[in-house]
Order: structure tokens, then sequence, then C-alpha cells
């Protein structure tokens, strides 16, 4: 049997780590745990579970750290994991019966991962990462931060899901703004940013509230031409999202649509786009939006992947843009599908009781 090594990186992960390392164990045959400065019980919990513990001093660049950790490795295969990551027991099952059948035909394995879940622990933020790769394949990780592991080769989309379970940190905002200056020191150094820079540092500007300062670098990197589709597509609409929150709508639309360029229309684009047409009380623009999202059939593609609006997000809207034109039968059709995709939502609810009091007054 092919043998697996686990590649981490940590720094005070003492809340998550046990069950990250707890959920593996029995898969992996060798664990590298590479520590860039905790000052918490990361480390003594690490030595639970393997002897390879290695201090790192950080010098701000994610890629180096992880890029020692491979250096340790030597099994077979290498798995990376972060340590907010678990492995569900249906997919400790399923890995077990992908370890006894690993083809070395393949040069990697791609993973789901479940990054953000809805109130009812249903996941809501998807994509797909290359988890398992051939450690003689010498794959190397780039970037100093939002870096990547540079695949290539014979790749396996394996039905596996790795679990994110940020929420578990109780100190969840201590280093919330660490990406954000670690981008800012390198454009005081003069460093020219990649086109991935430029979108990721976009990225963090609008998860800051920065949000003119966002669009600017968002139209940077589209302006290269030299970005990942999924991440050209990405970019549209989280500049449609910093409009948004600037009050222009005309402006979100616009970066909506400009999404078309590149790709087929993504659900959660044409759920976008029928938003502003509703909350214009333009409710027949915005049932064809709406209708589009769910038409759409989606490859299994690497990018990111908003689950609501190609499931019930849709079906929600459209029983009230049928209810607002008048068309009973619709919005009612619309409402039982909704109602089976989530029969706990609090808008759903509402709705169910609010046709059992029509149809009951209708009666009278």
């Amino acid at each position: 049997m092919r043998t697996i090594t686990l590649c981490m990186i940590v720094k005070n992960e003492e809340d998550v780590l046990y069950q990250c390392l707890n959920s593996i164990k029995e898969i992996c045959d060798e664990m590298i745990i590479v520590d860039t400065g905790s000052t918490d019980k990361t480390k003594e919990i690490a030595k639970q579970f393997t002897e390879k513990v290695i201090d790192f001093k950080w010098i701000d660049d994610f890629s180096a750290a992880r890029n020692i950790a491979f250096g340790h490795a030597t099994m077979d295969y290498i798995l990376w994991l972060d340590a907010d990551d678990i492995l569900l027991i249906k997919d400790q099952k399923k890995f077990k019966n992908l370890k006894t059948t690993l083809d070395s035909s393949f040069d990697a394995y791609s993973m789901i991962y479940n990054v953000a879940f809805d109130e009812f622990d249903n996941p809501t933020f998807s994509f797909r990462r290359n988890r398992l790769v051939k450690r003689e394949k010498n794959f190397k990780w780039v970037g100093p931060v939002h870096e990547y592991l540079d695949v290539h080769g014979n790749i396996f989309p394996a039905d596996i899901v790795i679990t994110h379970r940020k929420t578990d940190k109780k100190n969840q905002s201590i280093q919330s703004d660490r990406n954000l200056k670690i981008y800012e020191k390198r454009l005081e150094k003069g460093e020219e940013f990649t086109p991935r820079d430029l979108f990721y540092y976009a990225n963090e500007l609008k998860e800051h509230a920065q949000f003119q300062k966002s669009i600017s670098f968002y139209e940077n990197f589209l302006a290269t031409k030299k970005g990942w589709i999924e991440d050209e597509i990405r970019a549209c609409i989280n500049m449609a999202i910093s409009y948004r929150n600037l009050g222009n709508a005309e402006k979100e639309k616009e970066s909506l649509v400009i999404s078309f360029m590149y790709d087929l229309p993504r659900p959660e684009v044409t759920c976008r786009l029928g938003d502003i047409y509703t909350n214009k009380r333009d409710f027949k623009k915005a049932i064809k939006w709406y209708r589009l999202a769910l038409e759409i059939e989606e490859e299994d593609h690497q990018g990111f992947r908003q689950i609501s609006y190609s499931t019930w997000y849709p079906h929600l809207q459209l029983c009230y843009c049928f209810w607002e034109i008048g068309d009973v039968e619709q919005s009612l059709k619309h409402h039982k599908i909704s109602i089976k995709y989530r029969p706990n939502d609090t808008n759903v609810k509402k709705n169910e009781e609010f046709f059992r009091t029509y149809f009951k007054n209708r009666k009278k």
C-alpha cells in the first residue's frame, strides 16, 4: 500500500489542532508539523501525534514555511491540511479506501473543500484544491500569502471532502489583518505584484471595507488578462459587491455583466442580477435572471461555488416575485421547492404560514 505524509504549518492553533490531527491519524503514515512561532499549547498538542515538530522563524512567507514541511516528507504521497480543517467520519472512510487504490498514473488528487456553512450546517461555499500529491514530483508552493501549490500533470478529482472549521477557533479575529499587512509591506518595498497578488490583495481590501481601493485593484487584475478564469469571474462578482456597499447599483450591475465575457453565466451572478431588479420592483426581469440560475448546468470546475445560488435561493426569490405579479400558482410551486431544500429557514416558514392562511381564507 502507498504511504502518506501529512504536512502542515501552524501557529497558535490549540483550539483546533487536536481535532484536525485526530481525524487524519489513521490515514497518514507520517506527520510533519512546522510551527511558525506558537505561544500557546499548539506544539504540545502536535507532539501527541508526531515527533516531527519543526520550528520555523516566521518571515511573512507562507510558501517558505510550507515548502520546509514538504521538504521533510519521506512517504510516497504528501497530504496538506490547515489546522482548522478536518475529515468527517464519512470522508475518513472514503480516504482509507482511496489509499488502497492510489494509482501511480496520477500525479495528484484534488478534493472538495467546504469552507462556509449555513445555520443548519449545510455547505454554502465550496471549491476544489489539489490536496494529495506525489512526493517524487517535488511540487512547490508559490507566493508569500494566499499561496498555491504549483501542481501539474494528471490529476484525479476525488469525491473526498475536507471540512473547514474556522468557527471552532475561540479568537478568530486575532490575525484578521495579517494578510493585508503582508501585502502592504510588499507594496512599501516596491515589489511588483503578480496577477494573482493583485486579485488576492483586492479581496483583502474588500474584506476590510476598503471598497473603492479594492475596485481599483480588481480592475488592475482584470487588465492583465493573465488571471485564472475563475478568479476573473470572482473579481467581477467582488467588484459588484464593493459597488453595492458604495451604493452604486448601476456599476454593480455592470460589474456582474462583465463576468459574461469570461465564461457562461454563473448562478451566483444571475441571482445577484435578479436581486438588483427585485429591489427595483421590476419583478418580470428579476424572474428571468432567477430562472436562468436554475437552468445553468455547472461543470465540476476548480472554481468557487456558492451552492445556494443554484438550489434554494432562486426558488425563494421566484416565490416572492411571482406573487408580486399575481401568479399564485407559480409562486406556490417555487415555495414548495424551496421548502424541500430549507424546511427550517425563517423566510420559508413565513411563506408556509402565509400560504396556509391565504388558502384557508379562500375557502371561507
